[in-house]
């Protein structure tokens, strides 16, 4: 029983691991779709349309609540720190899953 629970301990840990490294891969992907905003046809590439379709659904849905200033958006900004929220949590929610199997 106890090696059992071991072992889920391990697959826990390894589970959120790699949902830690997902999350730091799409935290780069949001930096650079953020970066391309600066570089005047950037999202009509190749690189920028396949960013779009990927980022888009996660800053759009802050964009909904958060109003542009200007001609500066903040949703970006929002997103990248529900983002790190996010993470905190995940991290959270193992570590307290692992010491309760432990």
């Amino acid at each position: 029983m106890i090696t059992v629970l071991a072992s889920l301990g391990g697959f826990l840990a390894t589970l959120g691991n790699l949902l830690l490294n997902a999350i730091a891969i799409y935290r780069v992907i949001l930096i650079v779709y953020f970066l391309l905003s600066w570089l005047p046809g950037a999202y009509q590439s190749t690189i920028g349309q396949l960013l779009i379709r990927f980022c888009e659904p996660y800053v759009g849905f802050f964009r909904q609540f958060i109003p542009p200033i200007g001609f500066i958006s903040l949703a970006g900004l929002a997103a990248y720190f529900a983002l790190n929220l996010i993470e905190f949590g995940v991290i959270e929610v193992f570590n307290f899953l692992i010491r309760l199997l432990a």
